[in-house]
């Protein structure tokens, strides 16, 4: 049996299996960067990136960053399409619920969870913000530093094995990096 997995895990099929997060984390980005007319539309997946960690660390449950994602995947694809829809308002209130649920549910220790990711969530939520308000080349530009900052953030996470699965860090970080780089060029070429 353990011959069989090693061999599985040796294999190309194995090896994509492992990195599924990756994959997804790249078709995202790239699904996102194709319907994108300036770069502060994207304003809404940096606000949905402090959320799904804040979900994990108010609820005391790694795998609700998951579920988070989910939600924010289709107020994100709603913003993104044609509707006039902001969804950073609706996640940002969101988020402000949510903490003040985690504070009374898993209180404030230890202190690299809920007050960390409330912190991020804040400075994050605070950027998208201005990113929706500012004009296209400053809102881009805030967005693209945002993401290149939550990467660095997924990449500590994901060493540490803290608040989210591995899974969702790894998917997180390759989303931010292609999609801030995508912003960026978005913003430069319009």
């Amino acid at each position: 049996m353990f011959e069989m997995e090693s061999a599985m895990a040796a294999s190309p099929g194995g090896t994509l299996l492992r990195r599924w997060p990756v994959a997804l984390g790249a078709l995202v980005a790239v699904g996102t960067v194709l319907v994108l007319h300036h770069g502060g539309q994207a304003a809404s997946v940096v606000a949905a990136s402090g959320f799904v960690y804040l979900a994990a660390a108010a609820t005391g449950r790694p795998g609700a960053a998951w579920a988070a994602f989910g939600v924010t995947f289709v107020l994100v694809g709603l913003g993104l399409a044609p509707t006039g829809f902001d969804p950073v308002p609706w996640i940002c209130a969101a988020a402000l619920g949510l903490a003040a649920v985690g504070v009374v549910r898993v209180g404030l220790r230890p202190a690299w969870s809920l007050p960390l990711q409330a912190a991020a969530m804040l400075v994050l939520g605070a950027a998208a913000l201005l990113a929706v308000r500012a004009d296209h080349v400053t809102g881009g530009i805030v967005v693209s530093v945002a993401l290149f900052a939550h990467a660095a953030w997924d990449v500590w996470h994901h060493r540490t094995g803290r608040v989210v699965p591995r899974t969702l860090a790894e998917f997180c970080g390759v989303l931010d990096v292609l999609l801030g780089v995508g912003v960026l060029v978005v913003t430069l070429t319009m």
